[in-house]
């Protein structure tokens, strides 16, 4: 087994990477990339200074932990790119509080408005199309109207 440690060099430390990188596409989840970028990282210094097979391997294990802080800095930068919309994915909650014109007639409850490229379908009071109706809430794929 020692051996083994012992003949670790840096082609193998590159092709250990690779693997890595191969498996993550092939079973995503974002933890096998960091890994396989720890042993590149550990073959592309063991170009340069030639470390012993201890070195190499408590590098990689270095490399590997500090991948962890810099992954979740990474994914917690991007959150912040919902957080300049609020909306994003909530579509029909973006349209509360705003007022359209009905485009067919709301009976026993139910009727239509067109927003933009859309026909949404609207529960409300019976109102005549072409009436003027404020969105109240947004209830799943529908919207709740108040006659404006």
């Amino acid at each position: 087994m020692t051996e083994t440690f012992v003949t670790l060099g840096t082609w193998n430390w590159l092709i250990f990477g690779f693997i890595l990188m191969a498996l993550e596409l092939a079973a995503p989840g974002v933890f096998l990339f960091w890994l396989g970028l720890a042993a590149l990282l550990v073959g592309l210094v063991s170009f340069v200074i030639h470390p012993s097979w201890q070195a190499q391997l408590l590098m990689f294990a270095v490399f590997a932990a500090a991948a962890v802080p810099l992954w979740r800095r990474l994914a917690w930068g991007n959150a912040g790119a919902s957080a300049s919309n609020p909306f994003l994915n909530k579509r029909a909650d973006a349209l509360v509080g705003r007022v359209f014109t009905l485009e067919k007639p709301i009976i026993d409850g139910s009727g239509t408005v067109r927003i933009d490229d859309t026909i949404w379908r609207v529960a409300g009071p019976d109102a005549p199309a072409g009436s003027r109706v404020k969105i109240v809430r947004a209830d799943g794929a529908s919207l709740v109207v108040a006659v404006a």
